[in-house]
């Protein structure tokens, strides 16, 4: 036998113990790496894992607070909470929700406007948010989803509260409506207290009220299982609800004035005299603030946008009007206080009016005059002539003044986003704006409430209300109370300003010349004269559009949307004010037989029907 084929049996188990002893040190290092990572995972990171282990068994949800409700005066609702179902689809749970979003509108009803709406919110959302993608579910489509929800993980059917205005169409611009949030709103909003909650007011009431309205959001822990469905509920802290609204509006006089003003677009707004509170804010057309609450869709958005009556603009505070006629009984009060001319002294009115060496001839709507005109006459009868002389008497600078202080020119203040300033003119203005100085003629036009003057409905109202109170200035208000936890109304501040003292005789003598705009035999207003209270007022005609020199106004020739505005303002009773009012019809023509009688159908349902607001229940 060859020496080659004999085995080395020593250094064979030399090989083999090495080998042994390789691989048990290779063992105890394995070992000695699962005990330390053991180690690291079960007592230096317990803490950790264990929140992890807990968060992914216990969730945070958040509890959205119900809005709060709005009342008018008498205690109807104007604004409410009602129970829907939407279909809500997590995109994070079901792959791709395009495909999920087809085979669910083979089961309901799914248009383009809802999957516009829900790519929409997809890009303002995270992945693991619900999304609605139909609303306000019939209770059919409840049932067929019910049925078929096995097949659709990441969809589901959820119970909320959504906003309703029952009386839509008539406080559309006074409430405003609620809608979803946008990215620009997330930026400004607090994010963690609007947790679990898709809208926000965005205009009206609902705006400027939004952080009483919203409420406070609450949360509760609840243990899920391992497919994110919960079990049960460990730990809840409800949310606080919004707080009721209570305001000054009154619904009959709302439904009074929008159909007093019939087939016209306009403004209404009336004031209590005493309290500042807004009893009715109208502007028509309206529209129906529920299409806007879940998203309106394009085409009923197009049309509304597109309307040449524009229905989604609020005349009340927005629209900017040449207040007319109606400024004259406080043009006439500058004169007198400013002692430039005396409530007897009369001048001619041949019908026009000129400016010294000049030709141009500034009209009175009476073409043949009124001849010998004092204040009182000019007052009743609205003369023109009279009022571009006292304004060239008194300048530009003095009417600017003076007027200002009645609050035209800047905002009510009042309660409400949105509200424009209306214009009163003056030097540093025109210089400022069209660079260019300010001219004698345009002072004439400011005396008869021409020009650049504008103002809002709102506006000519307040001024209303603080000549009637003969200076004492309230400031407009529309919400008279919030309510607390226990039923009982928190009242909002009555802020109020005082006018420099006035002759108390001046005070009187204008209201006496507007109580003769409705009482007397020639009064420009004398259609509404009442035998069961005494109204003082003043009508208005704004110009649409400019007529030349040598051409009359004929209001049968031209189109109806370039006919004068038709205005009144209005307080009554004389002797014990309580309700002042401002009408603007749009295109109306003449303020005594259009504006004057919508502006009586108000008061007479303010202060003569039973209620709070009647006479015979007056305190």
């Amino acid at each position: 036998m060859p020496l080659s084929s004999i085995k080395d049996y020593l250094h064979e188990s030399q090989l083999f113990l090495g080998r042994v002893i390789v691989s048990g040190m290779l063992v105890i290092l394995l070992l000695g790496i699962l005990i330390g990572r053991l180690f690291y995972l079960q007592v230096e990171n317990h803490d950790h894992f264990t929140t992890l282990s807990q968060d992914n068994r216990v969730k945070l949800e958040p509890l959205p607070p119900t809005r709060g409700l709005i009342f008018d005066w008498r205690g109807s609702i104007l604004a409410q909470n009602l129970p829907a179902y939407s279909l809500e689809i997590i995109p994070e749970k079901v792959g791709d929700p395009d495909a999920v979003i087809r085979q669910l509108s083979q089961i309901i009803d799914i248009d383009e406007d809802d999957i516009s709406r829900f790519r929409r919110l997809r890009k303002q959302y995270r992945r693991f948010d619900s999304i609605p993608i139909r609303v306000r579910l019939k209770d059919e489509e409840v049932a067929r989803i019910a049925v078929n929800r096995h097949r659709f993980p990441g969809v589901d059917v959820k119970a909320t509260l959504l906003r309703d205005y029952p009386q839509a169409m008539q406080t559309a611009h006074l409430l405003g409506y609620v809608g979803r949030i946008n990215e620009r709103e997330l930026q400004l909003i607090d994010t963690s207290n609007y947790s679990g909650t898709s809208f926000i007011g965005k205009n009206g009431v609902e705006k400027s009220y939004e952080s009483l309205l919203h409420g406070k959001v609450g949360l509760q822990q609840v243990e899920v299982n391992a497919k994110g469905r919960v079990l049960r509920v460990l730990e809840s802290h409800p949310p606080q609800p919004g707080r009721n609204l209570h305001l000054f509006l009154d619904m009959a006089l709302q439904s009074t004035a929008l159909e007093a003003l019939g087939e016209y677009n306009g403004a209404v707004a009336a004031i209590d005299i005493r309290t500042g509170g807004v009893l009715t804010l109208v502007s028509k057309p309206g529209f129906d603030p529920n299409l806007f609450v879940e998203g309106i869709s394009a085409k009923a958005y197009e049309a509304l946008e597109k309307s040449l009556d524009n229905p989604l603009f609020n005349r009340a505070i927005r629209g900017q009007y040449p207040p007319g006629s109606t400024v004259k009984p406080f043009i006439g009060l500058a004169g007198l206080e400013y002692d430039v001319v005396g409530y007897h002294q009369e001048i001619y009115c041949p019908g026009y009016y000129q400016l010294p060496g000049k030709e141009h001839k500034y009209r009175d709507w009476k073409k043949r005059g009124h001849g010998q005109v004092g204040m009182e006459r000019a007052v009743v009868e609205s003369c023109d002539v009279y009022y571009y002389g006292l304004a060239r008497t008194l300048g530009i600078d003095r009417l600017h003044e003076f007027l200002s202080g009645f609050g035209f020119g800047q905002p009510t203040k009042v309660d409400l986003d949105g509200e424009l300033a209306g214009l009163m003119p003056s030097r540093h203005w025109k210089q400022r704006k069209k660079r260019e100085p300010w001219y004698p003629g345009e002072t004439l036009i400011v005396g008869i409430g021409q020009g650049y003057f504008l103002a809002t409905p709102l506006q000519l109202a307040s001024a209303t209300a603080t000549l009637a109170n003969k200076g004492r200035h309230i400031r407009p208000r529309v919400v008279a109370g919030i309510e607390r936890a226990d039923g009982s109304l928190q009242e909002s501040p009555m802020i109020v300003d005082e006018l420099h003292q006035f002759d108390p005789e001046h005070w009187n003598q204008i209201i006496d010349a507007m109580a003769l705009v409705v009482e007397g035999s020639r009064g420009t207003a004398r259609s509404i004269r009442s035998n069961d209270y005494r109204i003082a007022g003043k009508t208005g005609t704004a110009q649409v559009f400019s007529v030349k020199q040598d051409e009359e106004y004929d209001e049968e020739t031209i189109t109806k949307r370039k006919r004068d505005h038709a205005l009144f303002i209005a307080f009554a009773p004389v002797e014990n004010p309580r309700i002042a009012i401002a009408v603007v019809v749009e295109n109306g023509g003449h303020g005594g037989s259009v504006a004057a009688p919508i502006a009586k159908k108000v008061m007479d349902r303010y202060l003569l029907s039973k209620g709070a607001g009647a006479i015979s229940d007056a305190g």
